[in-house]
């Protein structure tokens, strides 16, 4: 896990809000009324069906922010071959209810994850399957949707993470152009030069300005600077953000130049029905604003390359357990995350390929030990052995010897609702999963 500098980065919704902030009040009613329009506002609802996570804290507010970039015109030398929509860039932001604290959690795009069935928008459903997690918005946008390309990607952090979404918010990054060039480009500083074909961007080393493509191509790099993994791609693009909002409170002090900013910035959005407008976006920047640097708290998921479970799969992350799980609870529960606790916490991952586990079925329903097993194993676990439990289980549990602690405790927090018990045999040698009648699947 890599965990950001408090109040040094902003996330890309809340830098656009809140450069909606700056000035609004003082132009005409007109204009106001220009820029409201300008949001795109979608409704979502009737897309993500009945079957969402429980809201446990009532008040606090759970925001999807996705940077999203489709691949038809100015944008196809962006990903070749590719013609969907695209989310490059994927948060929550979790308000609480006091609004005395806030965090920002940043999903790694490479996140293998279950893809839940999405309506494609053509009178189709996708079927569930695992890949990136960036690949929802691709499979509900097919047809160029926001709507369903969000609502896709809403159902996908909610199975995954069991938090409750309230808003989202997509920034094009079309639009994004545009707020750069309307202040005549950002300042960086790369200290290698950078020469990605797939960004289509030539940067030499050292401070330069960039804007238009070049300002695009530079967010949305990532194979050719440092690791060329996304995470470092997220700490640049926050970077960015917070250079851009940095130099629109320094420099947009002429009405034109204030209103070809705005106008770029409004153009760029599209949220839910509830939050389009200038008004409630500025009331969550506002809201963001008042909240102090030291409860701003910026978080990467928990999270370790998939190579440590799937030899052969070396280009995704999986999440670590029980970190993420943790973080996700805390969350839903509107718990103040210690990012600290949770950075030492999480350097000694334990993959799953180091938890062996032998799955007991006690519901009664046939076959649900050979699903489940099947399940682990694709997500790197051993199963040792499958059957039957010596009788009906009313609670699912992971009973383990004193030894594997760490490893039971690790499954368990995949299993929604589950408990963990320390068995006084240790010639079982492994975790055991008994499925009980409350067993709502494998996160």
């Amino acid at each position: 896990m890599r965990a950001t500098r408090r109040g040094r980065i902003l996330l890309w919704g809340a830098g656009v809000c809140s450069a909606l902030v700056l000035g609004v009040a003082g132009v005409g009613a007109w204009i106001y009324q220009d820029l409201d329009g300008s949001i795109n506002g979608t409704d979502i609802d009737d897309k993500l069906g009945g079957d969402r996570p429980e809201n446990l804290s009532p008040g606090s507010k759970n925001i999807l922010v996705v940077g999203s970039d489709s691949r038809g015109g100015a944008n196809s030398g962006y990903g070749k071959g590719l013609t969907t929509m695209q989310s490059d860039t994927l948060m929550v932001l979790h308000l609480a209810a006091n609004r005395k604290w806030a965090t920002v959690v940043s999903f790694p795009r490479d996140s293998w994850v279950e893809i839940p069935a999405c309506d494609k928008g053509d009178g189709t459903k996708s079927k569930p399957h695992h890949f990136k997690i960036n690949e929802a918005f691709a499979v509900g946008g097919s047809t160029g949707e926001v709507a369903g390309a969000a609502a896709c990607t809403i159902r996908a952090v909610e199975q995954n993470t069991g938090l409750r979404i309230d808003h989202f918010v997509s920034v094009d990054f079309q639009g994004f152009k545009g707020m750069v060039n309307a202040l005549d480009g950002i300042e960086v500083c790369p200290e290698h030069p950078i020469h990605d074909k797939k960004a289509d961007l030539d940067l030499e080393a050292g401070c330069q300005t960039v804007k238009d493509e070049q300002a695009l191509g530079y967010v949305r790099t990532r194979y050719s600077v440092g690791d060329g993994s996304d995470l470092g791609r997220i700490g640049r693009q926050q970077e960015f953000m917070r250079a851009l909002a940095d130099k629109a409170q320094q420099k947009l002090t002429s009405p034109g130049d204030l209103y070809d900013f705005l106008k770029a910035a409004a153009g760029s959005l599209t949220t839910d029905r509830s939050l389009a407008g200038v008004k409630p976006l500025a009331g969550l920047a506002t809201e963001l604003q008042d909240i102090p640097k030291d409860r701003l708290t910026f978080l990467t998921v928990p999270n370790y390359s998939r190579e440590a479970d799937v030899p052969s799969d070396k280009a995704n992350v999986v999440w670590q357990y029980p970190q993420a799980a943790d973080l996700f609870t805390s969350l839903a529960k509107d718990v103040e995350v210690d990012d600290k606790r949770l950075e030492r916490e999480s350097k000694n991952p334990v993959y799953a390929r180091t938890v062996t586990v032998q799955v007991l079925n006690g519901t009664g329903r046939a076959g649900l030990a050979g699903e489940v097993a099947a399940e682990l194993r694709a997500a790197g676990y051993t199963v040792a052995a499958t059957g039957n439990a010596p009788e009906t289980a009313p609670r699912t549990r992971v009973t383990y010897p004193a030894n594997l602690r760490p490893q039971a405790e690790a499954l368990a927090s995949r299993l929604p609702g589950s408990k963990t018990e320390q068995t006084d045999d240790p010639a079982t040698g492994q975790v055991t999963l008994v499925l009980g009648k409350d067993f709502e699947g494998v996160r």
